[in-house]
């Protein structure tokens, strides 16, 4: 581990907001300074078009050079970027580092924005930056993980908030627009330093407590919990803390299905990403959900399966080293010993909201590997609120009126018979959301048809079965858990 933990006091973090806000180095102003193209391209790792239009802009250039490109700056430049903070100050509380007569940066300071704002995130350089593999304590920039998790919690007025592991302190950032009072724990002291940095950068006040998984909130309660784990799946190591728990396999990503709920409020829900083995013979989904404790909604989302070659691979690219080295090739080799001996077939990974309830509790696991563009975030929210509906009115669904919300459609697909056309799939999309399909036959569709806010569903029951000759008991039997699924995915709504 790194020995020197960075010194980011509240007086020079008020010092360096100062210089940014001066320099406007936020969100919007490095996307203005370095127009559109510019910016896509430093998106995908592609620095010179930055570079080019970083030299016209002033002071906000010298600090995108820094902190954006990891260039090496004249000092004379620096000092004037940094404004009221001493260049002596920021080194020696690790912003900044010499190199030669030129500094550059020390940790990875970058504006991160959301539809109300920017913020800054203090993090450390990643392996391009340092020139080689990161330290055991690094502490993990916004990457792509973190910004899954963003887009997957709900936003709802909370009045405390857990982020378990906040790493940089990200989570803890949007998590203020929406909770009054926001917890940050992690198990290392590096993280919880750079998150203390990025807080004070922002002028917020978050409770910063350091301890494993949930030992630093024993016996409280959160109205809601939010934890991107370190949820890296194969030997029990810890290589870097950011993604290895010492736990073996899924280890992880059960310890805290099993053990969040305990810390939520009646009601309050949780928010976590999730590693899950696929083993020879095994459904994930039974794997999964027996990790859930009594008294719990669960709806595990399974975005990607990454089969074992490709997932080690991966994960030593993530920390900067060579597969083909030998350093990548010894832990290779352990990595997939560890994956056959255990019959991994592959590992699965995606989104985990969980509530705990007092009624019976509702536990789906879905594939959604499908691409849809927007954030499940609010979806969950939605998901918990037919949940908790259909708890209290799935027994009265006949008596409901419903109707096929405008974002639904169904899609037909025919094939050519000696007749003509016979329609062989008839599909239901949802056309928002997680983009879900139902296929229907020809009673569900026609059942659907009639739902349009006018009869109730006893009554377009009724309707079909003279229509179609069928049995009414029956029908009924089999058209109400159609009609819940189609309810929780928000493909059939209630009529007031």
């Amino acid at each position: 581990m790194s020995d020197d933990l960075p010194e980011l006091t509240a007086d020079l973090c008020a010092r360096l907001r100062d210089a940014f806000l001066a320099a406007r180095y936020d969100a919007d102003g490095v996307v203005e300074a370095l127009g559109g193209q510019a910016h896509a391209a430093l998106g995908r790792g592609e620095p010179v078009p930055a570079l080019r239009a970083s030299r016209d802009a002033g002071t906000l250039g010298t600090f995108i050079r820094l902190f954006l490109l990891g260039e090496t700056e004249p000092a004379r430049e620096v000092a004037a970027a940094l404004g009221s903070l001493p260049v002596g100050d920021a080194v020696a509380a690790g912003l900044l580092r010499a190199d030669g007569d030129r500094l550059r940066a020390g940790l990875d300071v970058r504006p991160h924005g959301d539809e109300a704002g920017s913020w800054w995130v203090v993090a450390d350089l990643d392996s391009d930056q340092l020139g080689g593999p990161v330290p055991e304590d690094h502490v993990l920039g916004v990457g792509h993980a973190s910004l899954s998790l963003i887009r997957a919690t709900s936003r709802r007025r909370v009045g405390t908030l857990l982020d378990l592991g906040t790493g940089n302190g990200v989570q803890a950032l949007h998590a203020s627009r929406h909770a009054q009072r926001v917890t940050a724990t992690d198990v290392s002291a590096r993280a919880l330093r750079l998150a203390r940095g990025t807080f004070l950068l922002n002028e917020l006040d978050v409770e910063l407590l350091r301890g494993e998984w949930f030992a630093p909130v024993a016996r409280r309660r959160f109205d809601q919990v939010v934890c991107n784990p370190p949820f890296v799946v194969g030997p029990a190591r810890v290589d870097y803390v950011y993604r290895d728990s010492g736990l073996a396999g899924d280890d992880a990503s059960a310890l805290v299905v099993r053990q969040l709920p305990a810390f939520l409020t009646e009601g309050g829900v949780g928010h976590l990403l999730a590693s899950w083995l696929h083993v020879e013979g095994e459904d994930w989904a039974d794997r999964v959900s027996q990790w859930l404790p009594k008294g719990t909604d669960a709806w595990f989302v399974q975005r990607d399966i990454a089969e074992p070659a490709l997932y080690v691979g991966t994960w030593l690219r993530d920390a900067g080293i060579d597969p083909r080295s030998a350093e990548g090739r010894a832990k290779a080799e352990a990595w997939l010993d560890w994956f056959a001996a255990n019959d991994v077939a592959g590992v699965g990974f995606g989104f985990v909201t969980l509530r705990r309830t007092e009624g019976t509790p509702t536990i789906v696991c879905e594939d959604l590997r499908q691409a849809y563009d927007d954030p499940l975030g609010g979806e969950a929210a939605a998901w918990l609120d037919r949940v908790e509906w259909l708890r209290g009115h799935g027994s009265q669904l006949t008596d409901m009126v419903f109707r096929v919300p405008d974002t639904v459609v169904l899609e037909r697909i025919d094939e050519p018979t000696d007749d003509g056309w016979r329609t062989a799939i008839s599909r239901l999309h949802r056309t928002d959301g997680p983009g879900w399909q139902h296929e229907l036959d020809e009673l569900a569709t026609a059942l659907l048809a009639g739902c349009r806010g006018v009869l109730p569903l006893a009554d377009l029951l009724g309707l079909l079965a003279v229509a179609h000759g069928e049995d009414e008991a029956q029908l009924e039997q089999a058209a109400l858990p159609v009609v819940a699924e189609l309810v929780r995915h928000g493909m059939l709504e209630v009529v007031a």
